[in-house]
């Protein structure tokens, strides 16, 4: 019995060997800046002065004394309000097309998906002579239907949905996901509502959609985190500045400014801790009402 109790021991003591470079990875990289961002929220830090504490001050400003925060907020919300909406119903329309057995399908798949490939600076740089409100392709492109291409990334009014609509483009990421999980949708079921008269909207509605329902809620859970993220189409595509009449300072642009240009670094640290409760409560809430609408096979409801 000593034995037994010895070995099983030793070899728990192996397993939290082997976990140890990440333990000591989450404690030194992940754990340990969490709990000084939070410490440092509380003062006036500039990085290489002391810190003096401050109390809530920081948090006090932000809420009452800085315009420029909830100009930031409400860009940032509105870039995730119409884009995740329409970048998710995109994939999905797109992977049911995708899904489909004609000849050279995966020809088109690999098409589809290459703009989710392609990102960074680069990319950016591109949109950027594409947007062009003279010589670019996209108000090129209107102007042969007659429509008059606005001014984009000059025009306050156009700036954000410039960005949403780049955000279109690279929609083959989320394809992928909801192709996959269309494809393991059971024939079977297709077969029965064929049978029962169903039409091919109808399986699309009472079949497909229900059971990919949790691929949906993944891809909106992962994208509404990322969304409140947006950071570096911004940053490029205004040269850093936040657009026409800060159309374009989006909340981390906003963060980023306030660290490394004004080296406000106690009050960047409590936009940081501001953004996480943001989403820490939207993700509760997303995932209180999952059982709502979400499906799992198999699940007795």
């Amino acid at each position: 019995m000593r034995k037994k109790l010895n070995y099983k021991r030793m070899e728990g003591l192996q397993g939290y060997v082997f976990i140890l470079p990440w333990i000591v990875g989450f404690i030194a990289f992940t754990a340990g800046p969490l709990i000084f961002s939070f410490a440092a929220s509380f003062t006036n830090y500039n990085i290489t002065s002391q810190m003096d504490f401050v109390g809530f001050e920081n948090y006090e400003n932000l809420f009452t004394a800085d315009n420029l925060f909830w100009t930031s907020l409400y860009n940032t919300l509105y870039y995730v309000l119409f884009s995740i909406p329409l970048t998710t119903a995109g994939a999905i329309f797109l992977s049911a097309l995708l899904n489909q057995d004609v000849p050279g399908i995966r020809f088109f798949r690999t098409i589809y998906y290459l703009p989710a490939v392609l990102s960074g600076v680069g990319v950016y740089l591109l949109w950027m002579q594409l947007l062009d409100p003279g010589t670019g392709l996209v108000n090129n492109a209107l102007g042969w239907f007659g429509i008059p291409g606005p001014n984009w990334l000059f025009d306050p009014d156009w700036t954000k949905p410039a960005l949403i609509f780049m955000k279109m483009w690279s929609v083959g990421g989320g394809m992928l996901l909801y192709l996959a999980s269309m494809q393991g949708v059971s024939k079977s079921l297709y077969e029965a509502a064929k049978i029962d008269g169903a039409s091919s909207w109808q399986q699309f509605r009472f079949i497909t959609i229900p059971m990919i329902t949790p691929v949906i809620f993944f891809d909106i859970v992962t994208s509404l985190i990322g969304g409140f993220q947006i950071f570096q189409e911004a940053y490029v595509m205004s040269n850093g500045e936040g657009g026409p009449v800060n159309s374009m300072l989006f909340y981390n642009l906003y963060m980023w400014k306030k660290a490394f240009e004004s080296f406000d670094m106690g009050y960047a640290m409590a936009m940081s801790w501001i953004l996480f409760i943001i989403v820490f409560i939207i993700t509760i809430i997303n995932l209180k009402l999952a059982p709502r609408w979400v499906h799992y096979e198999g699940e007795e409801r």
